[in-house]
């Protein structure tokens, strides 16, 4: 084990140096304006060119320094969370392998290249998810790679359109081709391949699934790696939605899901699951901003989210690890008395996840909040987009509640002590989740002008933060089973998305297949094939074996029939 300690800890140097240097160019890209191209000729064949193309700007450089920032801390903490493991080295190589798939999807401005990233993530997910050999495990990873591959057909079908263009080097096509009914087609095709990875609704049901997986590597695919490379995609191609239509269906599904995962969250009692809905209400909150025309502040919430979320999971997972496997909130009271570092950087975490002020969410958020009261919204997309705020509050303050009031129901089973690899991994992220926010603001955002918004108005943000907490205290503290009702099934089910997705296609295929079996195989096919035929040969035959029998009257009869035959004759 002390060997595998040093491999994650060289892997883990290894990654936030390539981060240091990524982020640095990504500044002097983003402060000169210039972008780098480069491609590599690999084989010419005829007229055929096999070249490898790779893009660096700010957006790719920035993005992928924070990628390898949070695998290389996932690593690290991985030594000690999957202490014992015996697939230990297969665990590190495979998780390698889904940065190094991120990485080539990130700097690809290539369909093909494109898609061999986002294909490499769906398939090293799958593994992942099934690391665990269990039934439910298997479930978790079918149900997530056959969503993903929605994704890829879609990306397929991007790559089968870019023939009209000539190349499959999208970069070339994006503001010269703006309006084109063609470009507007792939618009499309681009939008629903992006939702199916980030799992807005319909597709909403595999992120939760996902849980399966080891607690690190949910805290990599939901903070930076597999569920907001469909958001990414989408900032790379956003001089396409030019349409209307495009931008209204997008702030439809990911309102609609921002309410549906903060309903669900707060309705849950699994921790991870917890942690991955809030995933879910914050990916719905950057595609609305996308709909809106916010690239920036989209990119910019998406760099926040995976500082503060990356450590909220892996707080999560010291907890998990703690009490051995048992992930039920309402029995984790009074674990600040046990594990006081991990509670205070969860507390963090989510205050910075609920939008508290001057935590690392809160320079999004409510940057995206009061620029969109700026705007001619609906009023009932406004009040339904701070009513979602409020909830993210609201289950926040629940997990904290939940972790840190009242006493522990698992006293005998707590394992008092944090090892020091997670402990170290947790720290350097809490300073991501305290002055992120504000270090990446003044460095996208340099310029940003005075935003100018009636008091009222700059103070109801805050007011739906503190009384979604408000609230969320009240779910803590009001500790009946919510979940018992008809109401409490219709939001803990996902509005039943789950079932749709999961038992419901199982179910109905099975259901289908097994009646074809019964009417059909074992039914009239089988009465009217084998076994009719089966009788029918079964009947000549004995007839058959009958006149084969050497029997004296049947030789007399046949004798006495062929001489009357000759007298007749």
């Amino acid at each position: 084990m002390l060997f595998i300690g040093y491999i994650c800890f060289l892997g883990m140097m290894m990654m936030e140096v390539m981060a240091f240097f990524f982020v640095v160019l990504g500044m002097k890209l983003f402060l000169s304006g210039e972008n780098y191209y480069y491609e590599w000729m690999l084989m010419n064949l005829g007229s055929l060119n096999l070249s490898v193309v790779l893009i660096f700007d700010y957006i790719s450089c920035i993005f992928l320094g924070l990628v390898l920032f949070i695998s290389g801390m996932v690593i690290y903490y991985s030594s000690d969370y999957m202490e014992g493991d015996k697939s230990m080295v297969r665990f590190i190589g495979v998780v390698m392998l889904f940065v190094l798939s991120m990485g080539l999807m990130i700097l690809s401005p290539n369909m093909v290249s494109i898609l061999l990233g986002w294909d490499g993530l769906g398939l090293v997910s799958y593994v992942l998810v099934i690391y665990y050999d269990n039934e439910k495990s298997s479930a978790s990873g079918m149900l997530t790679v056959m969503s993903n591959r929605v994704g890829d057909v879609l990306l397929l079908l991007c790559i089968s359109w870019m023939f009209n263009f000539g190349s499959w080097n999208f970069i070339f096509y994006l503001e010269c081709m703006q309006g084109d009914s063609m470009m507007n087609f792939l618009s499309w095709l681009v939008f629903l391949g992006a939702i199916t990875k980030s799992a807005q609704i319909p597709f909403s049901a595999w992120l939760p699934a996902a849980m399966a997986a080891p607690t690190p590597v949910s805290a990599l695919v939901h903070s930076s790696t597999l569920v907001t490379a469909g958001v990414y995609l989408m900032i790379r191609f956003f001089p396409l939605y030019s349409s209307e239509e495009v931008r209204s269906v997008m702030m439809f599904l990911s309102l609609l899901t921002m309410l549906m995962s903060s309903f669900v969250a707060n309705y849950e009692v699994d921790l991870k699951k917890v942690i991955a809905l809030s995933t879910l209400s914050q990916l719905g909150l950057m595609i609305l901003c996308l709909s809106l025309g916010m690239t920036v502040f989209s990119f910019f919430h998406l760099l926040t989210h995976a500082l503060f979320k990356s450590m909220l999971f892996l707080c999560a997972g010291v907890v998990i690890h703690g009490v051995f496997g048992y992930q039920d909130v309402r029995k984790m009271g009074g674990l600040l008395e046990f594990l006081p570092t991990t509670v205070i950087c969860m507390g963090l975490s989510s205050l910075a996840l609920g939008g508290f002020p001057f935590l690392a969410g809160f320079y999004s958020k409510d940057l995206i909040l009061e620029c969109s009261e700026m705007m001619m919204l609906n009023m009932v997309v406004f009040f339904f987009f701070l009513f979602s705020v409020g909830l993210t509050m609201m289950y926040s303050f629940r997990v904290i509640y939940y972790s840190v009031m009242g006493e522990s129901k698992l006293s005998i089973l707590v394992n008092i002590s944090e090892g020091k690899c997670m402990s170290k991994s947790m720290l350097v992220l809490s300073g991501g989740s305290v002055f992120g926010g504000a270090v990446l603001g003044w460095m996208l955002l340099p310029d940003l002008q005075e935003i100018v918004i009636p008091t009222w108005m700059k103070y109801l943000v805050l007011g739906m933060v503190f009384l979604g907490g408000l609230m969320g205290y009240y779910l803590g503290f009001c500790k009946k089973e919510l979940t018992l009702s008809l109401l409490g099934m219709f939001f803990g089910k996902m509005w039943f998305m789950s079932w749709a997705s999961g038992y419901g296609m199982s179910f109905y295929s099975l259901f289908f297949g097994n009646s074809i079996y019964q009417d059909m195989d074992v039914g009239w096919g089988e009465f009217l094939g084998v076994k009719m035929i089966s009788s029918e040969v079964s009947e000549k035959s004995t007839v058959i074996q009958w006149s084969q029998m050497n029997l004296l009257y049947l030789h007399m009869f046949l004798f006495f029939v062929l001489m009357a035959g000759l007298v007749v004759l």
